[in-house]
């Protein structure tokens, strides 16, 4: 059996989605979190919640590669979307990630991670466009994937998938004048989060695959908090699974 791929939620809801379709998980516990090995559509995966905030993205991230050896880690989570035309219902798969709230100029260029000479970090090209096409298939009937009821209440009639700039940072931005400073300081990115950048430097720094895939939430403004829990339940969880399952579907058996 080749080494497992690792799927990683940002929510409870979207692990426990990804868990009941596991048909032999094996619970292991390290820094405190709970780890799932098993298989997931006849590939070997460990799936684990992350939790908030980039410092336990990276301690989840190290835990996968250090104990676990995964080959790839593939994040999943919602987001709040920037850019225009980036809308609730939306998937944003990443194709670069940068913390927006990294500063330490002017000893090195705002965003810039020190040391290190770069801000922005590439995710894996090969898993993006796998999963872009999963999306891209997946919401091309948005009642069949998440039913008319939760369709209606959120508004979604033609979901997109975009493919650019994810930024990540410690905070949820959730009022109308932190989003219009982050689109005029990042006029690139599509979307907000708190977790993608950091595993995406650890990966980097190990020298392995990492993509992750967001489902827009809300526009990360005022109206940011509405319905949240419901969302993650009725549409989020559902996307991560539709398009986890047909990314790991796709991939040759081992």
């Amino acid at each position: 059996m080749g080494a497992p791929v690792a799927i990683v939620a940002a929510m409870h809801e979207e692990l426990s989605a990804l868990l009941a379709q596991m048909p032999d998980e094996q619970r292991v516990r390290a820094a405190g979190r709970d780890f799932w090995v098993g298989h997931l559509h006849g590939q070997p995966v460990v799936a684990v919640l992350s939790r908030i905030g980039k410092v336990a993205a990276a301690v989840t991230a190290t835990v996968l590669l250090e104990r676990f050896g995964v080959r790839a880690i593939v994040f999943t989570g919602v987001a709040g979307g920037l850019s225009p035309g980036v809308n609730v219902g939306d998937v944003v798969v990443a194709t670069q990630l940068l913390q927006h709230d990294l500063d330490a100029s002017p000893i090195f260029p705002k965003y810039e991670v020190p040391l290190m000479g770069m801000a922005r970090f590439a995710a894996d090209t090969a898993i993006a466009d796998a999963l872009s096409g999963a999306a891209a298939d997946v919401l091309r009937d948005p009642v069949a994937l998440i039913g008319q009821p939760a369709v209606d209440e959120f508004g979604i009639r033609s979901p997109k998938v975009h493919r650019g700039l994810l930024v990540s940072g410690d905070r949820f931005v959730s009022t109308t004048a932190e989003s219009e400073a982050l689109q005029r300081a990042l006029p690139d990115a599509l979307a907000v989060e708190m977790e993608g950048a950091a595993m995406a430097q650890v990966c980097h720094d190990y020298g392995v695959p990492f993509a992750a895939m967001r489902t827009i939430s809300d526009r990360a403004d005022d109206a940011a908090h509405a319905d949240f829990a419901r969302f993650v339940t009725e549409v989020a969880s559902r996307y991560s699974l539709a398009l986890v399952g047909a990314w790991l579907a796709g991939l040759p058996a081992t």
